[in-house]
């Protein structure tokens, strides 16, 4: 069991920023992707940025040059820096971890979601 919790959302004028926490319940280098999904009302919830294996990153093309996910294994938080932001990005950012057992069974924890609001 992995428990998530986020922090680090709010209200925020366009061209500003936010840093997103996602707290782990262990340590982030036994999970092996962390990301953040973000659902706007009405829409899907879509994949914003990953970490895989605490190294790799990828991201949305919507977000590529703005955000920036990271991982700091001291405080099994990983973090997701949001620059140059849009209304757009309003949305429920939600953290989300990846656990592949060595059966291969795959287990996918979410937290509860942290609500960022853009305002032009």
């Amino acid at each position: 069991q992995v428990q998530l919790v986020e922090s680090g959302g709010g209200l925020v004028q366009v061209g500003g920023s936010l840093r997103l926490s996602c707290a782990a319940s262990k340590s982030i280098f036994s999970i092996n992707v962390m990301g953040w999904y973000r659902q706007a009302p009405g829409k899907q919830r879509e994949l914003v940025a990953v970490l895989i294996s605490g190294k790799n990153t990828n991201y949305a093309d919507s977000a590529k040059g703005r955000f920036t996910i990271s991982g700091d294994s001291a405080k099994n938080t990983v973090y997701l820096q949001m620059n140059s932001l849009k209304p757009e990005d309003t949305a429920v950012y939600y953290c989300h971890a990846v656990v592949i057992s060595g059966t291969n069974m795959r287990s996918d924890y979410w937290g509860q979601g942290t609500q960022v609001t853009v305002s032009s």
